[in-house]
């Protein structure tokens, strides 16, 4: 296949880069010197010239270090995660092609009344809709909305990203780095399986639609804790909040998303994804700090 992908240069980016590659497909990356992708029919005249087959979409806003960057920067945000994949669902329609989005599970917050994950059945709730979400979750969902109705897309949640590559942006790089953590049970998603997982979307044929694309089970901060403890990783004495208003006020400007997902529809799809405990133990066992990256 020749892909097409934005967002090349983030941490999620360069990993599809590399797969796409790795698989042998050809990579085109769209990147905004070549375009503004926020001016209408922009988009479409660089994918007439590129011609690709498909277009894959890790562009967005999540704010460095957090997200509570997002909330002093509320336009860049919008747009990234809001304004552009509408803009991209556009210019995908118009050249004919099919394509994927990556999206967050940070749209959602605890679990089901039942005590399930959240299915891809169920609505966001944690979003402006409810009044209850930080600026960026409200921004990812209101971008899953914009894209309801576009009928060869996938959207692709991603939840708390986590590797062995040291990296201020995965998971077990921030538990060891933060001075105090919060207690809290969540679904994770290992980025190789991730991105191997949405990039089989494509190759297996797969109904389009939104997919859950998070490691198996669910795991609780302590639980990470003790898995970095037990693989030598860190020797560290880790210190944990009493409470999440406690969190709130002393660590956070704005509400945090911790929530269980469901994976079902994903693995009966045939995508393949670890759980989440044999997939957290893989990266610790492989964990090499001198590969650092920001």
């Amino acid at each position: 296949m020749h892909i097409a992908l934005l967002g090349a240069g983030g941490l999620v980016g360069s990993i599809f880069a590399s797969q796409i590659q790795s698989r042998g497909h050809r990579l085109s990356v769209i990147s905004r010197q070549d375009c503004d992708l926020y001016v209408r029919g922009e988009l479409y005249k660089r994918l007439a010239e590129v011609s690709p087959d498909i277009l894959i979409n890790c562009a967005g806003y999540t704010g460095k270090p957090n997200v509570d960057a997002c909330e002093t920067d509320k336009a860049n945000c919008l747009a990234g995660n809001a304004v552009l994949p509408g803009m991209i669902a556009e210019a995908c329609d118009k050249i004919g092609i099919a394509w994927g989005h990556v999206s967050s599970g940070c749209i959602f917050t605890g679990k089901r009344l039942d005590g399930a994950g959240f299915t891809e059945q169920d609505p966001p709730n944690f979003s402006f809709r409810q009044n209850n979400c930080s600026f960026y979750s409200g921004t990812k969902a209101l971008g899953e909305e914009i894209l309801a109705d576009v009928s060869r897309c996938y959207i692709w949640r991603l939840r708390i990203p986590f590797s062995n590559i040291d990296s201020s942006r995965n998971y077990l790089s921030k538990l060891q780095r933060y001075d105090t953590l919060l207690e809290a049970e969540n679904s994770l998603s290992e980025l190789n399986e991730f991105v191997a997982a949405a990039l089989d979307c494509f190759s297996l044929n797969i109904e389009f639609g939104t997919y859950n694309l998070t490691n198996p089970g669910s795991v609780t901060t302590s639980e990470v804790v003790a898995l970095i403890q037990a693989a030598g990783v860190s020797k560290k004495q880790f210190q944990f909040f009493d409470s999440e208003s406690e969190f709130m006020r002393l660590a956070a400007k704005t509400p945090r998303s911790n929530c269980v997902l469901d994976s079902s529809k994903a693995l009966t799809a045939g995508l393949r994804l670890t759980p989440v405990r044999e997939a957290l133990q893989r990266s610790l066992d492989q964990w090499d700090p001198q590969t650092c990256t920001e």
